[in-house]
Parts: structure tokens; C-alpha cells; sequence
């Protein structure tokens, strides 16, 4: 049986089980308060730098089935649940998680009280975190502590760069619209959604320049979901800036953060952030109410906006923060939420209809 050892930046330490990889892992704790969708959630690259920690009492249940999985591998340094299933029932397992996290390397405790540490999180805000699984000797508390304060915060991470494509990756050649994806840490159903539309997609590297971008031929630029602080993606937002008016562009999460910072706005780190499948958001035109898959740490600021040509199209009923911008003049329009769902309620998919329609009418012009 492995053992495991949970420490925060505060010198917190919470004994439990282990399972995944033997090792140690470092990252922010954030908690995800998803009942479904482990799979999807640990390979988002959007976890990269940062340990998960599920709500939900139990985990594994369904098993782990690489239809499910949001890139090749998974992308969260480290999970930790209240209790794991190492007996999966489900047709579609191909394997149980705790062997899926040891394939990946990656660490994992359970027996910890999930509910009490998220409620502590929400308090005091997200904290530095180490996990030490191990099998015999056990690790020096104190030298764990002092390497879990000494790794850098999440706004000090190139997270980006560990997950964007290095190459420029053509994903497929449809019958529709040309669209240049600015990987800054892509999930596969959001390629998923523009293949079902006929749309062709080119996969660049998220610090691509304007000219290499326009070079392609796009019919419009999207600016993917991503890991980490979006005020730290100079590059990234200095090439938006200059494709602004240039070409359609669409963000979605952080791509939605860089295209408010390329024109002008700021954004703010949030106390514990969204991350779940049951997030409220309230289209301001017609006061219809979605419910969305979320996973960011940060927002932008709305009264930022102001005199930055935005409008916000949605917001969060919950803390009334920015959900949807579009531009008043240029051809802009990004959102704050995950509209490909993965996992999570389809309450949002027409975001994709919308954007081809936006873009149709671009090249019809």
C-alpha cells in the first residue's frame, strides 16, 4: 500500500493514501467541483502547474477511457480525493485511474477531507502545494515544506509553453472556413467542434508572429483556452494587438483574457477561481441564463473595459464577473467559459454556430 503526505505553503500537513506514481509533485491546489469528468479534467492542459483536488466524495468509479481525454496525457501535476475506485464498472474502461495516473507519472492522495480543504480554499484563497507518495521511507516534512514555498507561483510559470504545439500543426482541411488556432493549450473537444463544422484548422505555437499568422490565410483567429497568468504572454498579446481589424478573432478562457489585454484592458487574479460543470452565466441581451463548464483562475476586469470599444455580452450571476465581451467596431468576440463542454452541460455549443456565422459573413463581404 502506498502512503502519501500533502503539505500547503503554511506548513498544513494531511496524511493519506497514495496511488498514481510514486514521487513528489508541486503546483497550486485548486478544487474542481465537477461529479463527473476526472478524465477530461486531468488532461486539460489549462491544469498544467497546478495539483487538483475533486470535491466530489468519490472518484475512478467509471474508470478511465482515452475517448474522454482532452490531450495525450495528463496535464495536472498531482490529484487529491476523498476516496478512489480501483474497480471500475463501465463498458468503455480501459484501465483504472490509479494505473492511469502511474502511466503518466503523476501522484495522487486520497483519504483527505476534500470538503474541509475546499472550504479553506475558499477562504484564504488557492496555496502552494506538495504531495509526496511513497512506499517505505517517508520524506522529510520539513524539507518538503520549504520545496513546496520555494516553487515559483503560478504567475512566475511558463506554463503556456509546456503545453502549446512547437510546430505549426495542420488538423484538418474541411470545406469551411480557414481558422488559425492559437494553441496556448488547446482541449480536443474544442478541435472537435470546429471539425463537426467543416472548418479547416491550423494549429500555430502561442508566440507565433502577426506576419506568420496572416501568412496562412485565415478566415478568422482563435485564441485557445490555456494554464496560468494571460498578463505574462507578452508576445501573445502583442500579436493579437496587431490582428486586431485584421481578421476575425475569437477567444475562449485565456484567449479571451489576451484579447481584452491586447486592447487595453486588465485583468486580476481571482481568490479560489471557477472550475467546475455547473457555472450560471447570464447573456445581457436577452437575460437568458446558461449553465457552463469553467476552469480559470483569473478575469478580466470590467470597469477596465471602459473605453476599450468592448461591450460585455455575459456575467457571472454568482460574483458578477466578465463572462463575454464582444467589440463594438472590430470584428471581436471571446467568452470566459468553455463552450465545447468537456466535461459539462451543451447549454453553450451554438458558440460555434455563431462564430462560423460571424466568420461566413466576413468573407462574404
Amino acid at each position: 500500500m502506498k502512503k502519501a503526505i500533502l503539505v500547503l505553503e503554511d506548513g498544513t500537513t494531511i496524511y493519506g493514501k497514495g496511488f498514481g506514481a510514486v514521487g513528489e509533485a508541486y503546483g497550486e491546489l485548486v478544487f474542481n467541483t465537477g461529479m463527473t469528468g476526472y478524465v477530461e479534467s486531468l488532461t486539460d492542459p489549462s491544469y498544467a502547474g497546478q495539483i487538483l483536488m475533486s470535491t466530489y466524495p468519490l472518484v475512478g468509479n467509471y474508470g478511465v477511457c482515452s475517448e474522454d481525454y482532452e490531450s495525450d496525457s495528463i496535464k495536472a501535476s498531482g490529484f487529491v480525493v476523498k476516496e478512489i475506485c480501483r474497480t471500475p464498472s463501465n463498458w468503455r474502461s480501459q484501465m483504472d485511474l490509479d494505473t492511469f495516473m502511474e502511466q503518466n507519472g503523476v501522484p495522487g492522495i486520497e483519504g483527505v477531507d476534500t470538503r474541509e480543504l475546499t472550504k479553506r480554499i475558499r477562504e484564504y484563497g488557492t496555496s502552494k502545494c506538495g504531495i509526496a507518495v511513497y512506499e517505505k521511507d517517508e520524506p522529510d516534512i520539513h524539507s518538503l515544506i520549504l520545496r513546496t514555498n520555494a516553487q515559483p507561483g503560478i504567475s512566475e510559470c511558463e506554463v503556456v509553453y509546456r503545453v502549446s504545439t512547437r510546430i505549426y500543426k495542420r488538423i484538418c482541411g474541411g470545406h469551411g472556413p480557414e481558422i488559425v488556432v492559437i494553441d496556448c493549450g488547446i482541449k480536443n473537444s474544442i478541435i472537435e467542434q470546429l471539425k463537426a463544422r467543416n472548418a479547416g484548422v491550423l494549429l500555430v505555437p502561442f508566440n507565433s508572429t502577426y506576419s506568420d499568422i496572416l501568412n496562412a490565410g485565415p478566415d478568422a483567429v482563435l485564441i485557445s483556452n490555456g494554464p496560468g497568468d494571460p498578463s505574462t504572454l507578452k508576445h501573445t498579446i502583442d500579436t493579437v494587438r496587431e490582428l486586431a481589424g485584421k481578421v476575425p478573432l475569437f477567444g475562449i478562457c485565456l484567449g479571451h483574457q489576451i484579447i481584452s489585454l491586447a486592447l487595453g484592458a486588465k485583468t486580476y487574479k481571482l481568490k479560489f477561481g471557477h472550475r467546475g460543470a455547473n457555472h450560471p452565466v447570464i447573456d445581457c441581451r436577452t437575460g437568458r441564463v446558461f449553465i457552463t463548464s469553467q476552469n480559470h483562475g483569473f478575469a478580466v476586469d470590467k470597469d477596465s473595459l471602459e473605453g476599450t470599444g468592448f461591450e460585455i455580452t455575459m456575467l457571472n450571476p454568482n460574483d458578477w464577473t466578465v463572462e463575454g465581451i464582444r467589440h463594438r467596431k472590430l470584428n471581436i468576440h471571446s467568452i470566459q467559459f468553455h463552450p465545447e463542454a468537456g466535461p459539462g452541460p451543451h447549454d453553450t455549443h451554438d458558440f460555434f454556430d455563431n462564430m462560423m456565422t460571424i466568420i461566413d459573413r466576413s468573407v462574404s463581404r
